[in-house]
């Protein structure tokens, strides 16, 4: 059975399953739930009925947009399916976005590959990516 992209947000389950599975961090399903409600696209890839793979690009649609959530389950890795995701995900941001958008992502190992194809450079050193994940220790420390 050949595998199926489908423009389609995947439901909590599949989300939370192909984040642990693929080694990324895993989500509380509420979370999960409020995430993908409010997703600008996404596609996912369906092999014999589950979902094995998965993209989506969050942001509000004009100034800002990030590309996350990139897995594949890794029985199926190395078929190019990463590609097809973010192939899809390029055509709706070339076709959908103006273009002043600024489309970022994070890229983790040797993924930077696969995203250099579709144009995503190294910011660096005019900006650095940072993060912040919580819960974080509030120190109290800010000051008006």
């Amino acid at each position: 059975m050949p595998y199926l992209l489908e423009q389609q947000t995947p439901n909590v389950a599949d989300y939370c399953h192909l984040r642990v599975a693929t080694g990324l961090s895993p989500k509380a399903p509420e979370a999960a739930r409020i995430g993908l409600a409010a997703t600008l696209f996404a596609v996912q890839i369906r092999f014999e009925g589950q979902v094995i793979g998965m993209g989506r690009l969050v942001g509000d649609g004009a100034c800002h947009c990030q590309i996350c959530d990139i897995a594949v389950l890794p029985q199926h890795q190395g078929k190019g399916l990463g590609k097809q995701i973010m192939q899809a995900l390029m055509d709706y941001v070339d076709s959908q976005l103006p273009d002043s958008c600024y489309v970022n992502l994070i890229a983790d190992g040797d993924a930077k590959f696969l995203y250099q194809q579709f144009g995503f450079a190294d910011v660096a050193p005019a900006s650095i990516g940072m993060g912040l994940t919580l819960p974080r220790e509030r120190t109290g420390d800010f000051q008006h």
